[in-house]
This record gives C-alpha cells, structure tokens and sequence, in this order.
C-alpha cells in the first residue's frame, strides 16, 4: 500500500514539473485537423496592398460586402523603387504585384481567385450569381476588365512607356470601354448583371477611377456612368475606397 500512495507521489511531481514546452506538446497532441482548421479560420485575413491598387481595392470591396474584418500591411509601389520588388514581399507573392492575401493558412495572389475563394468560403452576400448564365456573364464583364483594360494601364506598363504613358492609358480605356458599353446594355438592372452586387460591379468602379484619372470622357459611355455613380454610394464601396486607406498620403484622403 504504501509503495503505491510512493509511485503516486512521484507521478504526481513529475507531471508538475513538466517543462511548458512538454505541456503544450501533450495539448497538440490532442487537437484534431478539423480543430487546427477552425483556429486557423478564426484569424483575421492579412491584405498586402497599395491605397489606389485597383486589384487590392477589389478585394477591400469583397471583404467589406461581405463584413469581414482583416488587417493591412501597405506595400508601397513607388517608394524605394517599390517596395513589392523586394525579396521578402516576393516569398508572398512571386509575381511581385499586390495584392497577396495571408487567409486560412494558405496566402493568395490574384484578385479575383482571393474574391472567388471569399465568396465560396464565407457567408453573406453571394458575389457570383447560382443562375449558370448570370454567373457566366459576370465572369464574362469581370475579366474583360480584369484582364483586358486594367493590365494595360498598370503602373509597371505605364513606367515603361515613359512620356506617352496619358495617351496610352486613354486609348486602351477608351478601347475596353467601347466593348464594355454594349456589353452592360445587354446585362444591366440596376447593377452590372441583374440586381445584385457581382464580382462585375466590384471590378467595374476602381476601373471607372482609373479613367477618371487617366482624363477619359466617362459620360461618353452612359451605362457605365450610371452603373459607376450608383456603386460609388454603396457604403462597402465608400469604405474601400482609396482616399480612405492607412496607407493614403494625407494630401489625398477624404
């Protein structure tokens, strides 16, 4: 009797005595994936971005649509001869371009592939249509923008092209704008396809922006203006906008 109340003891002690690392190695032993997962989820989403990047702001607009709350790290474009040509910011995204997004343990680069998986992982309002052929169309809008007018006056285009960068940037607006214009005449309700806020919308405003400060004549493209005017007083819109950001110089902020 009286060696097992010993053995007891002695138990009892060793496990007092455990070191806190040896503790938190007994706890991880017991949390599950799905448990790893969930606490993973429950961090707040990481956005690498710049104040008037259009693609870091269609993001901003996803996140707030769909209330989510994340945290920002400023990557400035122009200071340092830009800061996402370092080789840290390159082990975030490869194709040293903002925005990268820390989210659910795996970091994304792409605008619309981080609004994609948003939009498939949290709740709120859906920024895909469930119809095949409204979704189809929002696709359709979103990557005419996304791929064939933005790239063209981006930053690192536009520094290559040096003096000629105004009229550069308004001949491919202009361009993407007149296939745009019929396009929107055909999908509009109040939004960009139908009555709901889409992927579309997201991508069209910081588009309209860009134009705007490029000097193209945007009321030359009626539905856009109107699509553009409405948006711009949503507030998820007004609270991503540029003028509103950590990182907006204080010359530019509303």
């Amino acid at each position: 009797m009286l060696k097992k109340r010993e053995l007891r003891r002695k138990s009892s002690q060793q496990t007092a005595l455990k070191p806190p690392s040896s503790l938190y190695s007994d706890v991880s032993n017991v949390i599950t994936p799905e448990m790893r997962f969930t606490l993973v989820c429950l961090m707040k989403p990481v956005l690498h971005g710049y104040f008037r990047s259009s693609c870091s702001w269609r993001v901003r607009i996803a996140f707030a649509l769909k209330g989510i709350e994340y945290d920002q790290v400023a990557v400035n474009l122009i200071k340092d001869g830009g800061q996402q040509l370092t080789e840290q910011y390159k082990t975030l995204n490869p194709m040293q371009q903002v925005p990268a997004v820390e989210i659910d343990g795996i970091t994304l680069s792409q605008s619309l592939a981080v609004i994609q998986y948003i939009d498939e992982t949290r709740p709120g309002p859906r920024l895909l249509p469930a119809d095949p052929k409204a979704r189809a169309q929002v696709r359709m809008i979103s990557d005419l923008i996304a791929s064939g007018i933005q790239p063209l006056q981006n930053l690192s285009v536009l520094q290559k092209i040096g003096a000629e960068k105004l009229p550069w940037a308004q001949h491919y607006i202009n361009r993407g704008f007149q296939a745009l214009e019929p396009i929107l005449k055909q999908t509009a309700g109040k939004y960009c396809v139908g009555d709901e806020i889409s992927l579309a919308d997201i991508c069209l405003v910081p588009q309209v922006y860009n134009a705007e400060r490029y000097k193209v004549d945007v009321g030359q493209y009626p539905t856009i203006k109107r699509l553009n005017d409405t948006l711009v007083e949503i507030e998820a819109f007004k609270l991503s906008h540029p003028s509103r950001q950590p990182d907006t110089p204080a010359e530019l902020q509303a």
